[in-house]
């Protein structure tokens, strides 16, 4: 099994690494993934999810599209968005994905992987937000995201 610490590491950048891993036929955990983080001016990426997440409400809530809003399903949605969800082998790649809030004990002494591409230090002086800002904007309580 391999743990990745999505602390300080780019959604899309590090949601594409680990769809690779997966595919590979490994294990997945990410732990953290309140603090990773959408590059972008923060107020657009708050309207994008915000609409989203209005859409799933208002339009039909029973039938669709479901978008999430707390940031584990939003890194297991941005992870699932890079698999081939319509065919098998995307599906049982997905299996494999586990997302965790914070750190849990089970993984508090295991080596954690970091992808160097995916670092916010390649940014500079980029504009960014957390995922964890991006689900306390959407309505979750901070004290169940930070």
């Amino acid at each position: 099994m391999i743990v990745v610490d999505a602390t300080d590491q780019i959604l899309g950048r590090m949601a594409s690494k680990i769809a690779k891993v997966l595919l590979d036929g490994e294990t997945v955990a990410v732990v953290n993934p309140e603090r990773a983080i959408i590059t972008g001016d923060p107020r657009k990426i708050y309207e994008k999810y915000k609409v989203r997440f209005d859409l799933s409400r208002n339009v039909n809530p029973t039938k669709g599209p479901f978008y999430p809003r707390t940031p584990d399903r939003i890194v297991s949605r941005a992870v699932r968005g890079m698999l081939p969800w319509s065919k098998p082998r995307g599906k049982e790649a997905f299996r494999r994905l586990r997302v965790y809030r914070g750190t849990p004990e089970d993984f508090s002494e295991t080596e954690k992987v970091r992808f160097e591409e995916a670092s916010v230090d390649r940014l500079g002086r980029g504009r960014y937000t957390s995922v964890g800002e991006i689900s306390v904007a959407l309505g979750v309580k901070k004290e169940a995201v930070m």
